[in-house]
């Protein structure tokens, strides 16, 4: 059982580091920020938008720190296994983050394997080298198809994407995009590759949250089924961020 939840923390790690490329791309930006479409988009213009505005809120973020909180549980072979970590996290432009541990409970060896395991993977994948690789760009992901349907809260593009080539660090499904942000509100996705023979299948959802002009991680919930028997549910919960940021600009210097 302890090696199923340990690939059940490689499986979601794979969602986190594609989750810290949201944070977001290098790539140019032209887009100005703010502005409506007076009618529904191609999906390649909403595509390039994303790119850009993702880039343009790279340059603006500076700091921010926020405080996290994950519960993993665990139900089958006629047992049932629960385990708790509040974390707070201090992020610095461009590439450090920094987890400090509040609380912890449960049995050890999960908060170890799997808890303490996806801050490590995360912090890591930090790093512009690892970044670069995951990113929500054309370079990695081919964006399939588009859908368009009219929300209240603005998230009405829904873009199908598919890794170029299958990876355990891609994943593939739909991600609804701001139709004036051009900014990722939520992700409901699977690995593009299965991480670990001990799991038959993850589905990961992610929302995230609009801080002034950024958006930020809201929650976050993944449910693997383990070959053996059994299900894990992983939740995160993203609070009391306190971010940094100057101005969004109309360009980005794609160098940094």
């Amino acid at each position: 059982m302890a090696k199923s939840l340990g690939a059940f923390a490689k499986t979601h790690s794979f969602f986190l580091i594609a989750a810290v490329a949201l944070l977001p791309s290098h790539a140019p930006a032209q887009a100005t920020p703010g502005i409506p479409p007076t009618s529904p988009l191609a999906l390649l213009q909403v595509a390039e938008k994303l790119v850009h505005m993702n880039a343009a809120r790279f340059q603006a973020l500076q700091s921010y720190r926020g405080r996290r909180t994950y519960q993993v549980e665990y139900a089958g072979f006629h047992t049932a296994f629960h385990a708790e970590m509040t974390v707070d996290v201090f992020y610095t432009a461009p590439d450090s983050k920094e987890f400090t541990i509040v609380s912890e409970s449960g049995p050890k060896w999960m908060v170890s394997r799997v808890l303490k395991r996806l801050t490590e993977t995360e912090r890591d994948a930090q790093k512009g080298p690892n970044r670069s690789g995951v990113e929500l760009n054309t370079q990695n992901y081919d964006f399939t198809s588009l859908e368009y349907q009219a929300s209240s809260d603005g998230c009405s593009y829904i873009l199908t994407v598919q890794p170029k080539v299958p990876s355990k660090l891609l994943y593939r499904g739909k991600v609804w995009v701001h139709e004036r942000d051009f900014a990722v509100c939520r992700i409901e996705a699977q690995p593009s590759k299965n991480p670990s023979l001990w799991i038959t299948r993850t589905d990961i959802r992610q929302n995230y949250q609009k801080i002034g002009e950024l958006w930020l991680p809201l929650d976050n919930q993944s449910i693997s089924t383990l070959r053996l028997g059994g299900r894990a549910i992983l939740t995160i919960k993203y609070q009391n961020y306190d971010a940094a940021a100057e101005p969004l600009a109309t360009g980005v210097d794609p160098d940094r």
